[in-house]
């Protein structure tokens, strides 16, 4: 989608964080948004910012986990825009600590929103960007922590791998029918998500129930500590990832890969699959001996 200028672009936890940098930069680019979340207070302050100028932009309360809300949302915005063409899931939040202190309401929190909303948002929108046939392209938000598996991070881990491979498989759904798939994986930026509890519903425990902090993790040695807070220091501005995801929506990237520092980490996570590979053919040629 290399001419986006007039296209519609539809992003979930859009009043914040990443997904307000995105709106920021499709805005810039002569698109159309529509900013839908949950949380009252940004939705209003996005509101404020965008009637200021000449971007066309409505906002929309919604919660990703209510698949009749987010049905409606994609109504409302066909109804103010006719179409939609770029579909943001990027909604998300964050629990930390050690999987003995998780509970099911942590679990179900967590993937709620990282991983059920990013359904809800494929399955409400997949055939809307097919049936108009002017082409689209989904980006769908995961993270570092959908690739390399992280101590402290055990229930994240499990929503943002998930996301990764969804995203993989439905990128070759889509090719068939003109539809791209970008799967945004960003390491620390400064956003609101290490204080997401504040939209922790009561139900599942309120925002008293976590609180998102890697250093408190009783098995992390200090340098291990030292180093995560060099990272949470040099953490990268979310404009910067919104113009990233702009550029991969117009030139069709599936990775989005922000953050450079991380490349160690997954290159040997591949080697030890590689050689694990290597391991058990070693297994088996013995075994059949």
């Amino acid at each position: 989608m290399k001419d986006v200028a007039g296209k519609v672009a539809f992003i979930t936890g859009g009043a914040s964080g990443l997904g307000l940098a995105m709106a920021r930069s499709f805005t810039g680019a002569g698109m159309k948004v529509a900013i839908a979340d949950v949380q009252d207070d940004a939705l209003a302050a996005a509101r404020e910012e965008f009637s200021e100028s000449n971007a066309n932009v409505i906002t929309i309360k919604v919660d990703v986990t209510d698949r009749d809300a987010l049905e409606e949302a994609a109504k409302e915005t066909e109804a103010a825009f006719e179409k939609v063409h770029v579909v943001c899931n990027n909604a998300g939040v964050a629990v930390s600590g050690n999987i003995k202190d998780h509970t099911y309401k942590d679990w179900d929190w967590v993937m709620g929103v990282n991983l059920d909303g990013v359904i809800n948002g494929m399955q409400v929108f997949s055939n809307r960007l097919i049936s108009h046939g002017e082409g689209g392209h989904f980006v769908n938000t995961a993270s570092m922590a959908g690739l390399i598996g992280m101590q402290g991070l055990s229930i994240y881990n499990t929503s943002k791998f998930a996301v990764v491979g969804m995203s993989e498989a439905i990128a070759g759904d889509l090719a068939h029918v003109g539809v791209g798939v970008s799967v945004l994986c960003p390491g620390f930026v400064a956003t609101g998500i290490y204080t997401s509890e504040r939209n922790r519903p009561q139900q599942l425990g309120g925002a008293a129930a976590s609180v998102f902090d890697l250093s408190k993790d009783e098995f992390r040695t200090e340098e291990e500590i030292a180093n995560m807070q060099q990272s949470l220091d040099g953490m990268l501005e979310p404009s910067l990832i919104g113009d990233m995801v702009l550029h991969a929506v117009q030139e069709n990237e599936f990775w989005i890969l922000s953050h450079p520092e991380f490349r160690e980490g997954t290159q040997a996570r591949a080697q030890g699959i590689s050689d694990a590979f290597d391991r058990w053919e070693a297994f088996r040629t013995d075994y059949d001996k």
